[in-house]
């Protein structure tokens, strides 16, 4: 089999490149091309160079206008990936594979529509022409809210910097002050939906109870450095990154004509947790009891600080508490903590000793124990089940 030299221009800072390169990298390893795969570390500052390279095809991240100007016209096989369009002239002539903006919006959309929520609103990113995914993203969300009849606040707020963040913040802490609630937002990633819960505590706005919110992309750091588990939208990087290999494989042993210009591949679900964990409360009290369970259960919190910290008997936290959720808050906080550990389980490989602590148990063997009258398994169990899951 002829060896190939194959070049990739991604970004690997970015969580959506990543992915894209580790379903290229299965491709290899499921059918053993025999391909020197070149990954240029500081792809932007080496484009003038690409003249240089030799290389026999190229699969690059088309998102990046810079990346896109500089292959157009390349006279090897060139496979993109990037953004779908409702614009047909904007999709380049080359074989392309596409991130389904439609389908992902549809089915974040249909998620919150799921929980019983009515009002919408979207967080996106100022319109340039380094951003034309999120602008594809927010036309998606636009027209599907109208086609349905739900009303949409749109806020694109400013490009993340260090030196205007307090600004922006505060610009988006007001937006989110003014929206009626309850809300499900949309965010155009996980990243810009980390914002949105920083500025729900300025705003003291409860997530999810007044403020319901989904990212995309399934950020791994987004989701840790948050308080609130992230929902998100798993895009399908990984299957995109495989579909590009296969295509610019094809493209080394077949006439081009044979090729299908574009795919378009569809997200593969919905990865929710706590942040659109949303359930329809009407007392002031209760969301605001809800609110501080849920940031505090993992912290070992009983049910007299609940109580302490809004100023209420415990009798009367109690009885306004059931009537609107259904259980006691004593059986909340245990409902939390078992949902914090298996959490733990499933996206960490952190010890048990350590799980049980950030879970707000008093010992591995305190949890052990609950976990299994509840769920019936040992921890190793439930580990192994979630690890499969996947």
């Amino acid at each position: 089999m002829q060896q190939r030299r194959i070049g990739l221009l991604f970004n690997a800072n970015k969580i959506y490149d990543r992915h894209v390169i580790e379903g290229i990298g299965h491709y290899l390893q499921s059918t053993q091309v025999c391909w020197d795969v070149f990954l240029e570390e500081d792809c932007l500052a080496r484009l003038k160079e690409l003249h240089q390279w030799e290389v026999d095809g190229i699969i690059a991240d088309f998102d990046d206008p810079e990346i896109e100007n500089a292959l157009l016209g390349k006279q090897i096989p060139v496979v993109a990936v990037g953004s779908s369009y409702h614009d047909e002239s904007l999709y380049p002539n080359v074989p392309y594979v596409a991130t389904d903006n439609n389908a992902i919006v549809a089915l974040a959309l249909a998620h919150l529509r799921e929980k019983g929520l009515e009002r919408f609103a979207f967080y996106g990113l100022p319109h340039d022409n380094r951003h034309r995914w999120a602008r594809e993203r927010e036309r998606a969300m636009i027209s599907q809210c109208r086609d349905a009849g739900f009303s949409l606040s749109v806020f694109r707020g400013d490009v993340t910097r260090a030196t205007t963040w307090e600004v922006s913040m505060q610009r988006l802490a007001g937006w989110i002050n003014e929206l009626p609630v309850p809300v499900g937002i949309l965010a155009v990633t996980d990243a810009r939906a980390r914002h949105i819960l920083q500025a729900c505590e300025r705003t003291n706005r409860a997530v999810p109870d007044q403020v319901s919110l989904i990212g995309i992309d399934d950020d791994d750091i987004a989701r840790n450095l948050s308080k609130v588990s992230l929902s998100s939208i798993n895009q399908g990087c990984f299957e995109m990154g495989f579909s590009a290999a296969r295509l610019l494989h094809l493209c080394l042993t077949s006439p081009v004509s044979r090729l299908p210009p574009r795919l378009l591949i569809a997200p593969t679900g919905v990865v929710q947790r706590q942040s659109t964990d949303f359930k329809s409360l009407n007392d002031p009290l209760v969301i605001q009891a809800m609110h501080y369970i849920r940031q505090r259960a993992s912290h070992g919190i009983k049910v007299e600080q609940v109580a302490q910290h809004l100023a209420v008997s415990r009798s009367q936290l109690e009885t306004r508490f059931k009537q609107e959720v259904g259980m006691s808050v004593h059986q909340q906080l245990h409902l939390c903590k078992r949902e914090e550990a298996c959490r733990l389980l499933k996206d960490t490989d952190f010890s048990l000793d350590d799980i049980a602590k950030r879970s707000g148990y008093p010992s591995q063997q305190y949890m052990h124990a609950v976990l299994k009258e509840h769920y019936g398994k040992t921890v190793s169990q439930l580990r192994l089940q979630f690890k499969n899951a996947d």
